[in-house]
């Protein structure tokens, strides 16, 4: 029988922030855990993605914080929430911040991949919740910026997802500097990795709650394999992602996650990208207009898309199959989230069947058909359902420099083209830049001639102090190769022509005929 949230105990500010957003009844996992978690007992909770085990630890950690106020302190946060990825790190703050505010609690979110100047600004000022990454986090302890010594509650998500990225050596380092006897709750589908070594070492007689077998949620969802050749392969996801509801697609490598999305952007579908080539505001900005419907497609790599938690995608597609079952799951399991509907799609070429087919059993789906088909094939309508309008492509602007920033060509020297493009005046090219320098040089050589020794060194360049390293030369990306360089001869002078002349005494004026030789 379904309880409520004030059944279970928890408290109820707490309750009412659930009702506004819409939260009446407790998930399995929540009701199953919140009764031992709330009297403070370490929690082993095993639930899929998408089971409601967010809220399954965020609501005790905040009751039990609340119940016992204290003066917040610079560095020592009260309880820790551990996550392998920043979107996942970030999903997990949106559903605590919330919660936190209403009991007067303060949050910070701790991920690498940003400057870490907020996150140690944050840590002085004092919060009460750490959500984190450990890398970033472990980075933070030896800076003495984190200290965990005073630490209450801790909360590990995901581990079997910290153990596929081998983050169990900097997670197990971390969880040695908490106090013992702490609270601890470790969520996980699988025990396996070094996982259960994990709760052996940290958890105290934890009450183990298991909602769900590890392939209930594949179970729950409609699966297919599409089988094309690989000519047909491209426009067979164009027509997949033409729906009208959210899709994620999962490439193996970040570059063809970006080429493919660059690929369906130009077909008319609005779409983004997530990989680990991306920064962090790229990612924030691409996950915001998937979530909000801007662009109706997602196309992802494994390890990026961990953490990503959307409601409403109706569809998951593996463009390029994966490597091992649990990939699978764990991609799939982006659609079918708590309890609704979704539909998966393999896309494999012929030569590719018999490993898909040993992905298949080894995921626990024994009747999955293998279907050929092609771009008109019913089956394929029926997974798109509704097709969207397409929308027109607009390239990206390119960000363009600052011009206020950047000297005009020619200032303090001039920039240089090549070896033999030092010339002065707005970076001319090597010979109009030599013979027009070296005409000049000999009249102002003629009419007053003087010793190097009265000259300020390097002359026209300004000191080095004054000149930031390589001004005015131009990175090197941005010249084209042998820009400039003309032959040898013509770069050495070029070179003394720039520099004001760097004779080591009066030079003779030459004439043109001199000049040519």
């Amino acid at each position: 029988m379904t309880s409520t949230f004030s059944a279970l105990g928890v408290p109820a500010n707490l309750v009412d922030v659930l009702t506004e957003r819409g939260i009446d009844t407790p998930f399995p996992i929540q009701e199953a855990t919140l009764p031992s978690t709330l009297a403070g007992g370490d929690v082993l909770g095993r639930g899929q993605t998408g089971s409601g085990k967010t809220l399954a630890f965020s609501l005790p950690l905040v009751a039990r914080l609340s119940e016992r106020p204290q003066r917040r302190k610079a560095r020592f946060p009260r309880a820790l929430i551990m996550a392998p990825t920043r979107e996942l790190a970030t999903q997990i703050a949106k559903t605590v911040d919330p919660l936190a505010a209403a009991s007067g609690l303060r949050t910070t979110v701790i991920y690498g991949g940003v400057a870490q100047s907020r996150q140690e600004k944050a840590m002085n000022e004092g919060v009460d919740i750490v959500i984190a990454c450990p890398g970033r986090l472990d980075d933070l302890i030896k800076q003495k910026i984190v200290d965990l010594s005073q630490l209450e509650i801790s909360v590990l998500d995901e581990a079997d997802h910290m153990a596929d990225m081998g983050f169990l050596p900097v997670v197990r380092r971390i969880m040695d500097r908490m106090p013992t006897g702490i609270q601890h709750m470790l969520f996980s589908a699988t025990l396996d990795n070094g996982v259960d070594k994990v709760v052996k070492r940290y958890l105290s007689s934890p009450t183990i709650h298991s909602v769900d077998a590890p392939e209930a949620a594949v179970n729950t969802m409609e699966h297919h394999v599409f089988v094309v050749s690989n000519d047909d392969k491209k426009d067979l996801v164009r027509v997949l992602a033409q729906g009208t509801s959210r899709r994620i697609m999962f490439m193996r490598t970040k570059h063809h996650a970006k080429k493919m999305a660059v690929v369906l952007s130009k077909a008319g579908v609005p779409t983004v990208d997530l990989h680990g080539n991306l920064s962090q505001n790229a990612r924030d900005r691409n996950l915001a207009a998937f979530a909000s419907g801007e662009a109706k497609v997602l196309v992802a790599t494994d390890v990026a898309a961990r953490g990503v938690h959307v409601d409403g995608v109706e569809l998951v597609v593996h463009i390029d199959p994966p490597a091992e079952h649990k990939a699978y799951t764990h991609r799939s399991g982006r659609t079918a989230r708590a309890g609704s509907s979704g539909t998966v799609v393999t896309i494999c070429t012929p030569d590719q069947q018999g490993d898909v087919a040993t992905l298949m059993k080894q995921a626990g789906l024994k009747k999955v058909p293998f279907e050929k088909v092609s771009l008109d094939s019913q089956v394929v309508k029926d997974v798109v359902g509704e097709v969207a309008e397409l929308v027109p492509y607009t390239a990206p602007v390119k960000q363009q420099s600052n011009p206020a920033k950047r000297k005009p060509a020619g200032e303090s020297g001039g920039s240089r083209g090549g070896r033999g493009g030092r010339g002065s005046r707005g970076g001319r090219s090597a010979g109009e830049g030599q013979n027009q320098q070296r005409s000049e040089s000999g009249r102002r050589n003629e009419r007053s001639p003087k010793a190097s020794g009265e000259r300020p060194a390097r002359a026209g360049r300004g000191a080095g102090s004054e000149r930031p390293a390589g001004a005015g030369r131009g990175a090197n990306s941005e010249r084209p190769s042998g820009a400039g360089r003309g032959s040898r001869q013509g770069g050495r002078a070029a070179q003394g022509a720039s520099t004001g002349g760097r004779s080591r005494g009066p030079r003779r004026a030459t004439s043109p005929a001199t000049r040519s030789r």
